[in-house]
This record gives C-alpha cells, sequence and structure tokens, in this order.
C-alpha cells in the first residue's frame, strides 16, 4: 500500500448539441429560472431605433484600430447609450405620456363627437343633393354643350398643298 505516483487525465468530449440535450430533462423538471422580458413594441413600430454598435461605426478592413480601443468604444457607446436613455426616460417619459394622454384624447373626443357626425349627415344627404346636381347638369349644362357640338360638328376643315 504505498503512494501511488502516477496521475490518470480523464476528459468527457462531448458535441455541444448533445451537451444540451443530455441536460435538457434536468433543466426541463425545474421549470423556468428566468423569465424573459416583455416585448414592449410588438408591432415593431422602431424598428429603426434598433441601432447598435456596429451599425453607426464600422472600420473597414484596411484600417483597423487596436483591439482594446474597439472594445473599450465599443463598451462606452453602449454605457452611455444605456445611461442617457435611462436619465432622459426617467426625466421625461411621465410628462410626455401625459401630454400625449390628453392630445390623443382631444383627437379621440373631436373624431368621435365632431368628425363622425358630420361626415354621416354628409353622407345622408349625399342622395338628395345627387339628384339635385344631377338635374341642374341635365337642365343647364347639357343643352349647353349638345348646343356647341352642332356647332362645332359643322366646321370642315381642308388641307391644301401650294
Amino acid at each position: 500500500m504505498g503512494l501511488e505516483k502516477e496521475k490518470l487525465d480523464t476528459s468527457i468530449i462531448m458535441d455541444e448539441d448533445e451537451f444540451n440535450r443530455s441536460i435538457e430533462p434536468i433543466l426541463s423538471n425545474k421549470g423556468k429560472v428566468y423569465t424573459a422580458s416583455p416585448d414592449r413594441d410588438p408591432n415593431d413600430i422602431n424598428p429603426h431605433l434598433k441601432v447598435g454598435f456596429e451599425d453607426v461605426i464600422a472600420e473597414p478592413i484596411s484600417t483597423h484600430s487596436f483591439d482594446r480601443v474597439w472594445i473599450g468604444s465599443h463598451a462606452t457607446f453602449e454605457l452611455v447609450k444605456f445611461g442617457f436613455y435611462r436619465l432622459l426616460t426617467t426625466l421625461l417619459a411621465v410628462p410626455v405620456a401625459f401630454i400625449l394622454g390628453i392630445v390623443f384624447g382631444v383627437l379621440s373626443c373631436v373624431h368621435i363627437w365632431v368628425v363622425m357626425p358630420m361626415i354621416q349627415s354628409f353622407m345622408m344627404l349625399l342622395p338628395s343633393i345627387h339628384i339635385v346636381w344631377r338635374s341642374l347638369m341635365d337642365i343647364l349644362v347639357t343643352p349647353l354643350f349638345h348646343s356647341m357640338g352642332k356647332i362645332l360638328s359643322s366646321i370642315q376643315v381642308k388641307a391644301t398643298e401650294n
């Protein structure tokens, strides 16, 4: 019974897909560890605001800065963008939401109580107006254009060469 001086190295080599499949039953029993944040833009109203660092700053293959500078500038960009967005939304979100609530409330009220009743009233009057308009056209304009058509139809143009 002496001391063993020989060391054995063992390792298991697994494919990443195989590894994920092998632990799926274990994770599925425990349930979700985290919940995904709700989508605050479900109708995709602001796809143009999904701006990343690579959308703004890009270095071509022929010109590269140092890797640490690139990583630092990327981190600074994301941090400042995140910080200022949070700061501005903290200061402006509630007042702007209040103002927009007033604006859309007034627009809804005007649309429901003024615009739509006027449109419906005009739509009810249109058949009567259509009858009156057609009678006026038949009485005044149609005879005028028939007369002018008969007068102008008697004009003959002859082309002669000199």
